[in-house]
């Protein structure tokens, strides 16, 4: 758990730029974006750009053979400064609109600083492991295994053990995907969250959620990559598998 100097050390750190040449290849790409944009462009689906499994599985291979899976001592000090840069994203889908507005009073609240990781886990077929879980508004809801970054670990090192906690697949990060920035108000402060996503390739485990020590997983399952935008049901990780299948073919 994050206490408030570890929030204060990352966001301190958060506010330190660095060259180009001293970028870790592993870091989530520099790009941020909010809950409000996060939609796909107009006339885009996941579907129109998916690779198919055997070239997921060529690129993943590739991506793991190209650059290391655990990050060295420099690569844990880049990651913890590393600040993504603001970019603004097409509008979402009108289905997606908030039918609620936050309360000015909330604009009093003292605002804390979250930071999560996880992402994609790939199976051999072409598959990512997602889970089901309660919103909290009492929804079930699918989405991408992730959680809070702990004292002393690098967003990579996160995301493969949210991945395994959550969903029981052991995975090795390949590639970074994007950053989602957004905001929301609980009864006592306002949290700004960033949450870093990657892509990872299954190395091992199987699937449970038997392992989540939160208890927060209900159910985990394995869904086609092409599936996922009828499937997630948040616009934001729709908007990470769209990307991520964008970078995929521009690689290819």
């Amino acid at each position: 758990m994050i206490t408030p100097a570890d929030v204060a050390r990352m966001h301190a750190n958060a506010a330190v730029h660095r060259t180009p040449n001293e970028a870790d290849p592993l870091e989530p790409d520099e790009l941020l974006y909010t809950s409000q944009s996060a939609g796909l462009p107009q006339g885009e689906s996941l579907g129109n750009s998916i690779p198919t499994p055997a070239q997921l599985r060529e690129r993943l291979a590739a991506a793991a053979h190209a650059k290391p899976a655990v990050p060295g001592p420099h690569a844990q000090a880049d990651a913890a400064s590393a600040t993504p840069t603001p970019a603004m994203m097409p509008r979402r889908r009108t289905s997606d609109r908030p039918t609620t507005f936050a309360s000015l009073d909330a604009q009093e609240l003292p605002v804390v600083r979250e930071y999560s990781a996880g992402g994609l886990v790939f199976d051999d077929h072409g598959r990512v492991a997602i889970i089901a879980r309660h919103s909290r508004s009492g929804h079930l809801e699918w989405c991408l295994p992730k959680g809070h970054i702990e004292k002393g670990e690098t967003p990579q090192q996160t995301a493969v053990r949210e991945v395994h906690e959550e969903t029981g697949i052991l995975g090795e990060v390949v590639d970074s995907i994007a950053t989602i920035d957004y905001w929301f108000t609980g009864t006592s402060q306002r949290v700004h969250k960033l949450v870093h996503h990657f892509a990872l390739r299954q190395i091992g485990g199987e699937l449970t959620v038997e392992g989540d020590p939160d208890h927060e997983a209900e159910d985990a399952i394995w869904v086609d990559f092409a599936d996922l935008d009828d499937v997630l049901s948040y616009p934001n990780e729709r908007k990470i598998a769209w990307l991520y299948a964008r970078k995929l073919n521009r690689q290819g």
